[in-house]
């Protein structure tokens, strides 16, 4: 597994989640299997991989459609610091997570904004909403409260594109 690069790696995990190459992602980005991967990954609860996964596809991007999959990455990183600080909540590094996840938030939700409530058969509104929600959360608790639980993970739904 060694000799593989990221991009490689990448492949192989998206053939796995998709069964298809990323090469056959002709058209919309709906359809894309780094775009759909994202999705499949955040509703396994595993924020990690959904952010690596997009951040294939926002590498590879140069219009303006980069903000839109930064803001998810994001998001999902944002996600990753309320994982590790539930996993790890008295961990010297990982207890520390939860101002590094509102400010991803903030970030996330500022990227998205501009595209409006809806794009790529995604419910943006809903997403900016539960980050809100979420740091909300985390901000009235002096940050000493995290709101995630792998029972509340929530759910992003894609429709088809």
């Amino acid at each position: 597994m060694g000799s593989m690069d990221k991009g490689e790696r990448i492949s192989r995990f998206i053939e796995e989640l998709e069964g298809v190459a990323p090469a056959n992602a002709a058209g919309s980005i709906a359809q894309h299997p780094c775009y759909r991967g994202f999705f499949r990954c955040w509703n396994e609860g595993r924020y990690y991989e959904a952010h690596d996964v997009l951040e294939h596809l926002w590498l590879d991007t140069t219009s303006d459609e980069s903000n839109y999959f930064k803001g998810l990455i994001q998001a999902a990183g944002g996600f990753v610091h309320l994982q590790k600080q539930f996993e790890h909540p008295t961990h010297p590094k990982h207890g520390r997570r939860l101002g590094p996840a509102v400010r991803l938030f903030a970030l996330a939700e500022a990227n998205l904004e501009p595209f409006g409530a809806f794009r790529h058969g995604f419910d943006i509104d809903g997403l900016r909403a539960l980050l809100a929600r979420t740091a909300r959360a985390i901000v009235d608790s002096e940050f000493k409260l995290n709101p995630w639980t792998p029972q509340s993970a929530p759910q992003l739904v894609l429709l088809s594109g």
